[in-house]
């Protein structure tokens, strides 16, 4: 079985680079015992092998029986080119943008504007890998959020940083959710336990002390914690 060519080797570029810059300057291809000799190739043939390949790989195309017959179809500084915009493509492919819609506190649950967790900016949003995410994540389900306060420092949580959420209405025990206090219009992020009829709204903190709420109704679960995006300081 024939090896498959992962690209231009050394030899390949060498002789691109000649012929590219041979032509620039006279106006017309080199010949082949020209493109040996500066290559260092004391074959023709061997310098036939690597035009063939070159040829294979759309670089260039030959006239037979033509002498010079090499035409020049795109050299190796547009071929890093092009290969850079691939590479960028991917990448591009694999980002996905998340809507950052509001602020959340981490700490004492604050009165905030309705609009905090309704209002959408189409131009507003952050770009992540869909790597970091869990596979089963359904992009369209998925918003961020700009943490205030200090409640949840012991979960890796700062402030500043911002946490990309899933939209869930109903939380498990010990998972970190957005939550609005519908009777105090407030919000606040903790993790959640409902313990005994009531709800508990856990800080990861100790200097700070849990938030109990008696009635489970008042308490409407926005979404779920799914990753957190740390904010370097600069300070």
């Amino acid at each position: 079985m024939a090896r498959k060519r992962r690209g231009l080797s050394p030899r390949h570029q060498k002789i691109l680079s000649f012929i590219e810059a041979y032509q620039n300057e006279a106006g017309y291809p080199p010949s082949i015992r020209e493109i040996g000799t500066q290559t260092q190739i004391s074959s023709t043939s061997v310098v036939n092998y690597y035009l063939n390949q070159l040829e294979e790989m759309g670089f260039l195309e030959r006239k037979s029986g033509v002498s010079r017959g090499i035409n020049l179809l795109k050299t190796q500084s547009s071929n890093v080119i092009q290969n850079a915009r691939k590479t960028l493509s991917n990448l591009a492919d694999q980002l996905i943008t998340i809507p950052l819609v509001g602020n959340i506190v981490a700490g004492e649950p604050m009165p905030v504007p309705a609009s905090d967790f309704s209002y959408y900016d189409p131009d507003s949003g952050i770009d992540i890998a869909r790597s970091l995410l869990p596979a089963s994540e359904s992009e369209d389900q998925l918003y961020a959020l700009r943490v205030h306060g200090d409640s949840m420092i012991d979960a890796m949580v700062n402030d500043g940083d911002i946490v990309v959420m899933k939209k869930v209405d109903r939380a498990r025990n010990g998972e970190m959710v957005a939550v609005w206090l519908n009777d105090r219009d407030e919000t606040t992020l903790k993790y959640f336990y409902l313990e005994n009829g009531r709800i508990r709204l856990q800080p990861a903190n100790p200097t700070m002390q849990p938030i109990y709420i008696n009635d489970p109704s008042t308490v409407e679960v926005q979404g779920k914690v799914v990753l957190v995006i740390r904010q370097i300081s600069h300070n």
